[in-house]
């Protein structure tokens, strides 16, 4: 069941992505700048860390 369901979630995310490319692009953007994000904090953190 969980493979199916796997399966289906796959296609419905292609047929997404074919039907609508310019909201699906802005939403991979958001969040690859969201990971990017979240990085940066965590490099911030050490760094405020080791100053310390």
């Amino acid at each position: 069941m969980k493979k199916i369901l796997g399966w289906v979630l796959v296609f419905l995310l292609v047929f997404w992505i074919g039907t609508n490319p310019g909201p699906a692009a802005d939403v991979a953007r958001s969040i690859g700048d969201g990971i990017a994000q979240i990085f940066t904090n965590i490099g911030t953190f050490f760094v405020n860390l080791t100053n310390d």
